[in-house]
């Protein structure tokens, strides 16, 4: 337990802990010190000094951030020293930033703006340098935007694409005046080795990266008479999406989005999490397939550890980092990709709508997936496969355009067809979810029980911790699975890519023996994606979290198989997981390219 200290800010005694930082004691305070280079999920870097403090006994001022309390420790945040220093770091980083506010993307949701409008900065004599400079804007990425003449250089992106993520995509490079936030050789971001994850864009300050937006071309999809335009939501965006709206992070919304969604004139309104359940299906059967592949016939051409695929970041991570780990993945597309290409056959069909007439848009928590969806391979039915896809924070762009008065909604349901899903979906949003949702139904399979769990929580694989394991010992299965017999199924779940490597390095090195592995590039999953609200930290995760899970024990059915659409879609279209069907439409080629 850390040790009490006294320290006084302000003139007021206060009980801080040992080690703490001035600015972490302010706030437990109740006393609000502004930053910009700060952010709770990174390391301490005290580059921007906009949170400088005055400490008694001392000439010069402190970066709150990275100054440790003391004992008896006398601080002051708001004197007229502080003051006045604080207003000129401020006018100094809006005299090299392009401040053309109202034609930025961040408009409304900007550190740097926000602090000028505090500080009232509205000096004429400011020098507006960057306009002297020769910025250029990197919009060759599907998925992020790099504006170098927004940037501020706090080097938050840079922390985060090396600490949470371990990519190291983006650096600082130069000296002085010509100090820039670079990547290799100065490439664009869709030539280097980038995840497209986008947690640099949610941990800028600023709109040096934001995401690439398709609000305009959805909005024309919408206005087109010959379209049918059909929309699906990712289960993290219904506990995403209130925040951008007004509510409290954690606020489940499910119902009023779907109102919402209707209202801006989509034709149809379907779930994620109905794939999410199709790639149970799949990818359950996918790993009993590998179990007795490589532990009864033997066969080299299957690889254990199997390691998720619904993560598009992740899977640009492994091609980038261990293309020789490839074979571990598993090969069912993502849940966004499965529907995409059942939207334009099965839903098609259903609807007796010709498919290239049918514009699939998806709203989702991760930039990666505009990514995703622009991969060559995505075609498999036939035509692009999803269209468009569009952020939590897009969407609730286009619910503000439309005027729509999103807490007065009455909630409505999805429409049928690619509509239904379970809980065991919705947990595909929090880390872990995947794996619980997995473990559920496979369990199931296997042994014709239930997981041996109370109330179906496999609360082993839940939490934020970087990796966690979890094992279940298959007793007394089917006759089907009899060589399972006594078999401890280890499982291990990893969030965020430093993470990944983590788990990825001890498979490779046999420090650690799995079965199954769980990866999604994101700190806390999918309810941390980049294309999530604005501000995003390991609090407001912990409260997305809860509001999934909360979500899941709510609904009437809470397992992938017993979804009645689920196995409607196998009898009607499918015929049955991993058959001729599903192949070709739900997988990619990593297995298949091994068999051939």
């Amino acid at each position: 337990m850390a040790k009490k200290i006294n320290i006084t800010i302000n003139g007021v005694v206060y009980e801080a802990n040992s080690g703490e930082t001035i600015l972490e004691a302010a706030r437990n305070a109740g006393i609000n010190i502004p930053t910009l280079c700060y952010h709770k999920d990174l390391c301490v870097a005290g580059n921007c000094r906009v949170c400088i403090v005055e400490i008694a006994g001392q000439s010069r001022l402190a970066a709150s951030c990275a100054t440790p309390c003391h004992e008896n420790m006398e601080v002051y945040t708001n004197t007229l020293k502080v003051r006045t220093a604080r207003k000129h770091i401020i006018e100094l980083l809006l005299s090299e930033h392009n401040a053309d506010c109202t034609r930025c993307y961040k408009n409304g949701n900007c550190e740097l703006q926000n602090l000028a409008a505090e500080y009232k900065i509205m000096s004429e004599d400011l020098i507006p340098l960057a306009a002297y400079k020769n910025y250029s804007i990197d919009m060759f990425s599907p998925s992020i935007i790099k504006d170098d003449s927004r940037c501020i250089r706090c080097q938050r992106c840079v922390r985060t694409c090396s600490e949470l993520q371990g990519v190291n995509a983006l650096t600082v490079a130069y000296k002085g005046d010509q100090m820039k936030i670079s990547t290799f050789f100065e490439k664009s971001m869709n030539e280097i080795v980038c995840t497209n994850c986008g947690q640099c864009v949610i941990h800028c300050p600023t709109g040096a990266l934001i995401e690439k937006n398709y609000i305009e071309e959805v909005w024309e999809a919408i206005a087109d008479p010959d379209k049918h335009v059909v929309v699906q939501t990712a289960p993290a965006v219904r506990i995403g999406l209130g925040e951008e709206l007004g509510l409290q992070p954690g606020t489940r919304v499910t119902g009023k989005m779907v109102a919402a969604l209707k209202s801006l004139g989509f034709d149809s309104v379907l779930d994620t999490d109905f794939t999410a359940d199709l790639t149970i299906m799949e990818e359950g059967s996918e790993l009993l397939n590998r179990l007795k592949k490589v532990l009864v016939d033997k066969d080299d051409n299957f690889k254990l550890p199997m390691f998720t695929s619904c993560s598009p970041g992740w899977i640009k991570y492994i091609e980038h980092m261990y293309p020789d780990m490839l074979q571990h993945l598993s090969s069912c597309k993502s849940p966004q990709q499965m529907f995409g290409a059942l939207a334009k056959t099965y839903y098609a069909k259903a609807r007796k709508l010709d498919p290239e007439k049918i514009v699939s848009v998806s709203v989702m928590p991760c930039t990666a997936k505009k990514f995703e969806a622009n991969r060559p391979e995505m075609h498999d039915s036939g035509f692009r496969d999803v269209d468009l896809v569009i952020t939590t924070r897009e969407l609730a762009i286009m619910i503000k355009q439309a005027g729509i008065d999103f807490p007065k909604l009455n909630e409505l349901k999805y429409d049928r067809i690619m509509g239904v899903s379970t809980g065991a979906s919705v947990i595909f949003g929090a880390t872990g979810g995947v794996m619980e949702a997995a473990l559920r139904t496979a369990y199931e399979l296997v042994t014709g029980r239930e997981i041996p769990f109370e109330n179906l929580d496999i609360t082993p694989v839940r939490g934020m911790k970087g990796v966690r394991e979890a094992s279940v010992i298959i007793d007394n299965p089917l006759a089907e699975w009899k060589f399972l017999d006594g078999v401890e199924i280890k499982c291990a779940v990893a969030h965020g890519l430093i993470n990944a490597k983590k788990v990825v390095e001890a498979v490779k090195n046999k420090d650690a023996e799995y079965h199954f592995i769980e990866i999604m590039a994101c700190p806390g999953g999918c309810l941390g994606g980049g294309g999530q609200p604005i501000p995003t930290n390991s609090e407001i995760r912990d409260k997305r979290a809860q509001a999934i899970y909360e979500e899941d024990a709510n609904l009437p059915i809470r397992k992938s198989h017993e979804n009645t659409e689920i196995i409607k879609i196998y009898n009607e279209f499918l015929e049955k997981p991993l058959g001729e069907r599903s192949h070709h439409l739900l997988h990619t080629f990593y297995v298949e390219r091994k068999r051939h």
